[in-house]
């Protein structure tokens, strides 16, 4: 059984661009590096084409089986395509479904993050339901990490492990 990869990314225009670097082996999903950048922060908006170069970059030799992008960011989608050298899917962006079956699989021990990944492991910490808000939503700040996984979670995981949790 050899492992599989995969990359996940939340792109943002004015918000911040996160990128997951994933690795399913033995039924496992191990995030073993990120990317993130915050333009805002920054004082520096990257173009599409200096985030498709940042990929290749991030994902250096590595086979990649193919890339969830957040199914908005219609103008990179077009720009990876064109480009040919990945598997582009949309990612599905059913956000309740997707936290809870994310939250399924972290608590089933089937999704691992490397301690490099700090973007993430903040994020999961600071992710938090709108009290304010009439039924579950949550407060989307802080969350870009925590969508290129769910992203992830439900365009790949939940297909490769269906039935194992």
């Amino acid at each position: 059984d050899h492992p599989l990869y995969y990359v996940s990314i939340d792109y943002g225009t004015m918000n911040p661009t996160s990128m997951g670097l994933w690795r399913i082996y033995n039924g496992v999903a191990y995030r073993t590096k990120e990317y993130y950048y915050d333009g805002r922060k920054e004082r520096h908006q990257k173009t599409d084409n200096e985030y498709y170069d940042d990929l290749e970059r991030f994902v250096g030799d590595l086979s990649i089986q193919s890339i969830v992008v957040d199914p908005s960011a219609a103008s990179f989608i077009t720009l990876m395509r064109r480009r040919g050298k990945f598997s582009i899917r949309k990612a599905v962006n059913d956000v309740l479904p997707g936290i809870r079956t994310t939250a399924a699989y972290l608590n089933a021990g089937k999704i691992l993050i490397h301690e490099s990944c700090e973007s993430l492991i903040s994020e999961v910490g600071l992710y938090s339901w709108d009290e304010k808000a009439n039924g579950d939503a949550v407060i989307k700040e802080h969350d870009h990490a925590c969508d290129d996984m769910r992203y992830f979670v439900m365009t790949i995981l939940r297909r490769q492990l269906k039935g194992e949790i």
